[in-house]
């Protein structure tokens, strides 16, 4: 996708006028980078650090229709994430996939079993599909094996989807890129442009001052539409217009587990028994994940986030809960992650109170998105570009903003994808490249996966020992894909530093001949590389200094003591209120589709929130 010197070439045609200019490289930016190219829009998109570098390569992994917005009352951000989950699921076979989930219901739990179930049933009916199943304590236990039996009522099954999210917004971008679009990481956005209005108003925004994060070089790039979608760091550039500070960043942390040692075929939901937040422990490229909190996060913005002593604790203490036969210890951590969200901030005193909807604002010309799900970020994109129809060339506008919606975010795979000379003889001869791991390679390459295999050495078709990769992946994106820093390659094209001891440490020197010569990096360049990324996991992807981080039994067991002092009385659910909820809640269902089938009759948009000043 991206030759060597593409660069330079980018740069040097920086200063032409552009339709769009799109600041920020996560999945809300790849997305209007997409929709534009697709509209024959000349757009740009420019990113601070690594594509994917924030929020976008550190969320859970999910791609799911919001069960727990659902219960917020946020009927309508639930059937986008659905109707969204469920196209591409259709669309992206081999980069999103199908998760089961597991919900355990225990005895004094709010929301208890009945809420559940009447969740549950709305959203099936969203997705107009019947999914979820309520099984017995001793049933339950059969799908979870070593799951807690004190206090087990029983647990819900239901269906949702995972992705690699880094890969997501590469394969995005890279759609966007073959479409016509341009995408430049490394690239700041220095200051905004300003420009008298015509009508002698306030001064608007033209376009953005560029700084290359990598040489000594500047660029005024000019654009009809300039778009901020920086998320947790968008008030930085509302302030150059003025505007108000309005983002929350709130953290979210994981810890991952060896498989092994924690294994779940699919994801486990329960609440908190401290809190009583919803926390998911969840199969995800052969290791376990653990999350997430949901904390204010008070770091520097420019810092890579890490997660908190006590933020491992309250995992920890999620996990020991839940199954608590395992014993599992902080020896077994692999690895950890943070991310920041861009949640818009309403004073709530409960980080979790506030809405994760996107909003949109358009100040001076600027034009800023933020807030949303990765799960509904073709819905958001296309959002940006109602909102700024006004502004675009009327011959590039749509007809039928349906002409949009129908396009589909991802090829699935085609039958003669493969069927290229050289291709299939390399296939045949590794016995591994079956049809799953085809199907992996075309859903996290798209038409970049054939190349991959024939670029490959005999040798570099074979798993890395403990994962899902090929060794011909890093192969391939150390080639191709824009990579610039060791951590660009193995904390967001090739998960590794995520999935294996030591951020992959006692790989680095069979990976160190694969990619160093693609890369182009000198002797003195790999090493310095090499320092670096091991000290960055040290810093943001390991445990915190162990005698800082709690004794999370010990808040269990104070948790355990408060409770017992409570006394909760057990409701006996009985038959006749469970099929009395049930039915409520399919009215419920049946209702909101026939009212929104009226709604769309009628022409109203109700997928958008969309300020304007100035």
């Amino acid at each position: 996708m991206w030759k060597k010197g593409w660069r330079d070439e980018v740069w040097a045609h920086l200063e032409q006028p552009w339709d769009l200019l799109v600041i920020g490289g996560g999945i809300t930016g790849a997305g209007i980078l997409r929709e534009a190219s697709r509209l024959g829009l000349k757009a740009l998109l420019v990113e601070q650090h690594d594509f994917a570098w924030g929020t976008s390569s550190r969320s859970s992994k999910l791609v799911h229709g919001g069960l727990r917005y659902l219960g917020e009352g946020k009927v309508r951000l639930t059937r986008a994430s659905v109707h969204e989950r469920e196209q591409l699921l259709s669309e992206g076979p081999g980069l999103i996939d199908p998760l089961g989930f597991l919900q355990s219901v225990r005895y004094g739990d709010s929301p208890g079993r009945l809420t559940f179930e009447m969740g549950l049933t709305v959203y099936d009916l969203l997705a107009l599909q019947w999914d979820h199943h309520y099984y017995s304590a001793d049933d339950f236990q059969m799908l979870a094996p070593h799951i807690s039996r004190s206090g087990l009522q029983g647990g819900f099954r239901f269906g949702d989807a995972q992705t690699d999210d880094a890969r997501l917004v590469l394969r995005v971008i890279q759609e966007a890129v073959r479409d016509g679009g341009v995408a430049l990481h490394y690239t700041k956005a220095e200051e905004l442009v300003l420009e008298k209005d015509a009508d002698a108003g306030p001064d608007r925004v033209v376009g953005a001052r560029l700084k290359d994060c990598l040489a000594e070089r500047e660029a005024e790039v000019r654009a009809r539409v300039v778009v901020n979608a920086t998320g947790v760091w968008a008030d930085r550039l509302r302030g150059q217009v003025h505007a108000q500070p309005r983002i929350r960043p709130l953290r979210g942390s994981h810890l991952i587990f060896p498989a092994w040692r924690l294994p779940v075929a699919q994801a486990v939901s329960f609440l908190h028994p401290i809190d009583h937040r919803p926390v998911m422990i969840f199969p995800w490229e052969g290791i376990t994940l653990v999350g997430t909190t949901d904390i204010d996060c008070d770091a520097p913005m420019d810092q890579e986030p890490a997660i908190s002593p006590v933020e491992v604790a309250y995992l920890m203490a999620a996990v020991e809960f839940q199954f608590p036969s395992l014993n599992i210890g902080l020896e077994d951590i692999v690895s950890t992650y943070a991310g920041v969200r861009p949640v818009i901030g309403s004073g709530k005193a409960n980080p979790s109170d506030e809405s994760r909807e996107h909003v949109i604002w358009e100040e001076d010309g600027l034009l800023t998105v933020t807030g949303g799900k990765l799960t509904t970020f073709r819905l958001i994109a296309q959002d940006v570009l109602k909102a700024i129809v006004h502004r675009l060339p009327q011959e590039i506008v749509p007809k039928s903003w349906a002409d949009i919606a129908e396009l589909p975010v991802l090829d699935p795979l085609s039958v003669g994808l493969w069927d290229k000379e050289g291709i299939k003889e390399k296939i045949a001869s590794a016995a591994r490249l079956d049809e799953p791991v085809l199907l992996r390679l075309s859903g996290r390459y798209g038409a970049d996966a054939p190349s991959l295999v024939a670029a490959a050495m005999p040798e570099e078709l074979d798993f890395i020992p403990g994962t899902k990769f090929l060794w011909a992946e890093l192969h391939w994106v150390a080639r191709a894909e824009g990579v610039i820093h060791l951590d660009d390659l193995l904390f967001r094209r090739v998960r590794l530093g995520l999935l294996l001891p030591g951020g992959a440490a006692a790989l680095l020197p069979r990976i160190r001949p694969i990619c160093q010569p693609e890369l182009g990096w000198e002797d003195d360049r790999w090493e310095a590389e090499e320092k670096a990324y091991l000290e960055l996991w040290r810093r943001c992807y390991s445990l915190p200094e162990r005698a800082r981080i709690p004794d999370w039994r010990q808040m269990l067991a104070e948790n355990q003591a408060k409770r017992l002092r409570r006394q909760p009385v057990r409701r006996k659910i009985t038959r006749r209120s469970m099929v009395a909820g049930t039915l409520a809640a399919a009215a419920l269902g049946f209702s909101f589709i026939l009212w929104r089938r009226r709604s769309r009759d009628k022409g109203v948009d109700l997928g958008l929130t969309f300020q304007r000043r100035g």
